[in-house]
């Protein structure tokens, strides 16, 4: 349960941290994101699954090269396995500032491209459910009128013989 608001902002949250080079911070960093925003703290963690392992190196080459141009610099000459979480802490003035500054743009894009489609399907879905209840509940008291009618009759035609049933 949650608002369409409060579960695609709490998701766009997560996601948008996953974009920052703060590896082992994100589900703490997406949490505080979410709560400060009023969104959904579960979630924001399902979110930072956005950055996984199959993801970072593509994210923290995109937001470096970001970060670099932004900053005026040169991208470094990495290869995928030079760039690890060490490696950036370790070259926080080459690789650490770049990535922080890059990952600035890309997480606001971020959190936009999750938070729009996401609101919207959940919206959508939770209208679904809501016309789906209302149908069932309709359905159902009819159901419920038609039995306490038919057992209205039943009692009624109870207290007669079957001669005069029958007329």
């Amino acid at each position: 349960p949650g608002t369409p608001y409060s579960i695609a902002c709490g998701f766009a949250c997560g996601a948008a941290v996953s974009f920052t080079p703060f590896m082992g911070f994100h589900f703490i960093l997406g949490a505080v994101l979410a709560y400060s925003l009023r969104g959904s703290l579960f979630a924001s963690a399902i979110g930072t699954a956005v950055g996984n392992p199959w993801t970072f190196p593509g994210i923290w080459f995109g937001v470096l090269w970001i970060g670099s141009k932004v900053l005026g610099r040169e991208m470094p000459d990495l290869s995928f396995t030079d760039l690890s979480v060490t490696f950036v802490f370790d070259q926080f003035d080459a690789i650490g500032i770049p990535m922080i500054i890059g990952s600035v743009p890309t997480a606001l894009i971020a959190w936009a491209a999750f938070y729009f489609p996401i609101r919207r399907v959940i919206a959508n879905y939770q209208n679904h459910r809501r016309a789906i209840r209302i149908r069932r509940q309709k359905v159902l008291a009819e159901q419920r009128m038609s039995q306490e009618k038919k057992s209205r009759n039943d009692e009624g035609v109870k207290g007669f013989s079957k001669e005069a049933q029958a007329c």
